[in-house]
């Protein structure tokens, strides 16, 4: 069964850290390119960083940039994003998602884990 689960959302004061992971099971891991997104209520989902099946090509959205790391273990099936100096306006419930390595299209999503800033 093919699953996608990410953990390490909460509540944090603006200014504080916090490390999302995702953790995947049931395809080959290795194959996939992953990314993490976020949603707020009433907004599009918006992609905050990628990253590529081997991990060495790496994306960032531009507000992103200088404060998130997206990383990824292929030995344990898990893809993190480690998320610095963060906003109020980084409150979002946080997926990750996984597609194919040729493919534009993520397959795989996991239910998401609630990040809130607070000031």
């Amino acid at each position: 069964q093919v699953q996608l689960a990410e953990s390490g959302g909460g509540l944090v004061q603006a200014g504080e850290s916090l490390r999302l992971s995702c953790a995947a099971s049931g395809f080959t891991f290795n194959r996939y390119a992953v990314a993490w997104f976020r949603q707020v209520p009433g907004k599009e989902r918006e992609v905050v960083a990628g990253i590529s099946r081997s991990g060495d090509r790496l994306s960032y959205a531009d507000d992103a940039k200088g404060r998130f790391i997206i990383s990824r273990d292929n030995a344990k099936n898990t893809a993190y994003l480690q998320m610095n100096s963060l906003k109020v306006e980084d409150t979002a419930v946080y997926y990750c998602a996984a597609r194919l390595y040729y493919s534009d299209t993520y397959e795989y999503w996991g239910k998401g884990t609630l990040v809130n800033v607070s000031s």
